[in-house]
């Protein structure tokens, strides 16, 4: 299976959500959390974290905040909002689901050993 095709790449809204259900982050922290929870599993590249943040924003998921900082340019941070909490509700019973059909399925019951990252 290819990069297009990466599984990964499809769950990359419930995993902000899940990092933005804690406290606001900009989009550099949540790269880096992202790889260190996974163990590098899931390592987002600018290019699929930012346009990921960017319609979470667009639906309403999720809202923006500039925040200025003593050092270095401002950033912004990422909010879960209402309808936000409920997605993440949602989506994570859902992917939980189909976590466990599709282990069943493929008869693997321990977890298997990580690919590389997601770019």
């Amino acid at each position: 299976m290819g990069k297009d095709n990466d599984p990964r790449q499809g769950a990359s809204a419930v995993l902000i959500l899940r990092l933005l259900q804690e406290r606001p982050m900009y989009g550099y922290l949540i790269a880096k959390e992202l790889v260190k929870r996974s163990e590098g599993y899931f390592d987002f590249k600018e290019g699929s974290l930012y346009p990921a943040l960017h319609k979470l924003e667009r639906e309403g998921l999720i809202r923006g905040e500039w925040q200025v900082v003593e050092q270095g340019p401002s950033r912004k941070y990422y909010h879960l909002t209402d309808k936000g909490q409920r997605a993440l509700k949602e989506s994570a019973k859902e992917w939980l689901a189909f976590s466990e059909r599709l282990a069943q399925f493929l008869g693997h019951n321990e977890p298997q050993p990580a690919a590389g990252g997601v770019s």
